[in-house]
């Protein structure tokens, strides 16, 4: 009996202290519609969480900026309005510098492979770049494009003149090189401004352009993977130093390559799908780039390289040693470009 007894108390030491720890109710946020897929990916990371924790953790998603607009969705987890929320660290131009990397065209050829390399590569950094957080992963989105309403672009050269809403601080950068003018403004906030003639194109992941009712508004489409966008979720701390060593493991177990991966893959496919839905419908023109044409799009963008290199460098960082490791971390996940 006594040693019975003895294999029950070693037993019940062995399992988390789940029982008499404080409930805590997160708030997971995000910026796109409750139709988007990163919707169901909070919602399976929230439902793991809660079951990992024996209850104690639970959750409640917040879509459509509910909680803050996209732009301040970073500053949010770090005063802890909300818990976790996702973030595009190229709405804040020059903020952060390093993971801008992922932001520069023709480095990344597919989201799956390339966001667990992304996500591998910059934990590393993440420790001194969002400090202020507690970082949790980091992906991409299937690699976009340009998307236009009156005007086809297919060479560098037709950028000129045009007003146009980049996707992130490298694609603004890109823009102003090639003579246009950038418009900014948050994903939901798209369709309006080119509606409005505000702006005449758009940079977007495919799938996004008929969620986002873009489709409406545009007409001509170029079919190469010319950008990615790089996106990030973080944790409070302000939540997470109230949490018990035993909570505290639960969320560090679903902030993981492993994630990563599994937060991108429904996302990827939903964009990768919607180029034959553009392809398909007749109102949209998609077009394929020459070989001369996408030369020509690869020197334009030389500039952009340099330009993150000098950013990295003012900050402190090894831009050579940096890329290196990225694109390192891209081919061994099979996503370089």
């Amino acid at each position: 009996m006594r040693a019975i007894a003895a294999a029950s108390a070693l037993a019940v030491l062995a399992l988390p202290a789940f029982a008499q720890d404080k409930t805590f109710d997160l708030k997971l946020a995000h910026w796109v519609p409750p139709s988007h897929p990163l919707q169901k990916a909070l919602e399976d990371w929230g439902s793991s969480v809660e079951k990992a924790s024996g209850g104690t953790i639970k959750f409640k998603v917040y879509p459509s900026q509910q909680l803050g607009k996209a732009f301040d969705h970073y500053d949010m987890a770090r005063d802890g309005i909300a818990d976790l929320t996702y973030v595009n660290p190229g709405y804040q131009p020059g903020r952060f510098p390093i993971i801008g990397a992922g932001e520069l065209p023709f480095l990344v050829s597919n989201a799956k492979g390339g966001s667990q390399a992304f996500d591998a590569w910059y934990r590393k950094y993440a420790a001194k770049e969002m400090k202020d957080v507690k970082f949790c992963l980091a992906f991409f989105h299937d690699p976009g494009s340009f998307h236009s309403v009156k005007k086809k672009i297919t060479v560098p050269g037709d950028i000129k003149g045009m007003k146009i809403r980049p996707a992130h601080a490298t694609m603004a950068t890109f823009v102003s090189q090639l003579g246009g003018s950038n418009v900014q403004s948050s994903a939901p906030e798209v369709r309006d401004i080119l509606e409005k003639g505000v702006a005449e194109a758009v940079t977007f992941p495919w799938g996004s352009v008929p969620l986002f009712g873009i489709d409406k508004v545009t007409k001509y489409h170029i079919d190469a993977p010319l950008y990615a966008t790089t996106f990030a979720f973080v944790f409070s701390p302000v939540t997470y130093n109230q949490m018990s060593a035993a909570q505290k493991k639960v969320i560090d177990d679903h902030c993981t390559n492993e994630w990563a991966l599994r937060v991108a893959t429904p996302w990827a496919d939903y964009e990768h799908a919607g180029i034959g839905k553009l392809k398909a419908d007749p109102a949209h023109e998609v077009y394929p780039l020459t070989a001369d044409q996408l030369a020509e799009w690869k020197k334009a963008a030389e500039p952009l390289h340099k330009a993150w290199a000098a950013n990295v460098k003012k900050a402190g960082g090894d831009p050579d040693a940096i890329m290196k490791e990225l694109k390192e971390s891209l081919a061994k996940f099979n996503a370089a470009y």
